[in-house]
């Protein structure tokens, strides 16, 4: 692996390296095999552990459910849903399933299955293949949302997924595949805990995923509020005291994600927030998020639906002077 591998480079190796460590380790989905999967995340898997990285038909639930019934059975499965979109048609295996089975078996049976999937819009590529849903994941009790901002996290979560003894829905974005982490030598992080991205003292800015370097480049953009950033980097488990010790210091909140503002995973963390640390707070707590349209096709379209660094930049000087 380079010393600094990007997004996708990173991803492949953990599956390498946990496949030669765990040979109970298997990958299943559709042309993760041969083709090396759709954006090249998988490849060369299949020629080093063929009898372990298996196609699979364009048949999501019935790929899930094979795969939580081998998770049952002592395997440990890394089972691909192409699309983030397409968790729609196979929330059964995972939601009635794989987050339900240690607690309705007393412990008796453990489900150590990872669901990656890939989100985001911003590739033209429609109302069927751009959404963010992480929300509907972290709402399941029994799962678990790891949400990496960077190839570091890339590897260090997905190796974590893969070793735990819980179902993981382990959330990519596409738009981050080709980047590399910054700061790759910097120490591994554990699942639930959130890293401060950078220090400030007029607000306290909470993302993760592909918002997290979207708003690094907002800031660039911002010379007069210092903006204190967290990287939230698991939903499920959620780390908030970072936060509140931030917004304890900066008295202003805003959170940032790529997914629908309306009902989204920020409303679950501002609603935390305000039972936290609501009487240090100087402003209300703000959110920022894709507007509730399903994502366009045209680019100029979904460039103005999604948050960009240009809009979180703008939402940033308003919240630091409401």
């Amino acid at each position: 692996m380079p010393e600094s591998p990007r997004y996708l480079e990173a991803l492949n190796q953990a599956l390498v390296d946990e496949m030669a460590r765990d040979e109970r380790v298997a990958l299943l989905g559709v042309d993760v095999g041969e083709a090396g999967g759709v954006y090249g995340v998988t490849r060369g898997l299949y020629e080093r552990f063929p009898d372990r990285v298996i196609d699979t038909p364009i048949a999501e639930a019935g790929v899930l459910g094979a795969a939580v019934g081998a998770a049952m059975t002592g395997l440990r499965p890394v089972v691909e849903i192409m699309y983030m979109d397409f968790i729609t048609v196979c929330l059964d295996p995972i939601v009635n399933q794989a987050a339900k089975l240690r607690y309705m078996t007393g412990g008796a049976a453990s489900v150590p299955i990872v669901f990656r999937t890939q989100t985001g819009g911003g590739r033209s590529a429609g109302a069927q293949h751009s959404q963010s849903l992480e929300a509907v994941l972290a709402h399941v009790p029994g799962l678990r949302v790891f949400c990496p901002a960077d190839a570091r996290d890339a590897y260090d979560l997905l190796i974590a997924a893969i070793r735990d003894d819980s179902p993981v829905c382990f959330v990519e974005n596409r738009r981050l595949y080709p980047r590399r982490a910054p700061d790759w030598d910097r120490p591994v992080l554990p699942p639930g805990r959130a890293r401060v991205l950078r220090r400030g003292g007029d607000m306290t800015l909470v993302a993760w995923g592909r918002m997290v370097s979207e708003t690094v480049r907002a800031l660039e953009q911002v010379d007069d509020v210092e903006v204190e950033l967290i990287d939230l980097r698991t939903l499920a488990p959620l780390d908030l005291e970072p936060v509140f010790a931030s917004v304890a210091k900066t008295g202003r909140c805003l959170i940032v994600h790529e997914a629908v503002e309306a009902f989204g995973p920020g409303a679950e963390i501002a609603a935390r927030v305000a039972d936290g640390v609501l009487w240090e707070l100087d402003g209300p707590i703000a959110r920022f998020g894709a507007q509730p349209s399903p994502v366009p096709y045209s680019p100029a379209l979904e460039a103005h639906m999604l948050p960009t660094h240009e809009s979180i930049a703008a939402r940033v000087r308003e919240v630091a002077a409401a």
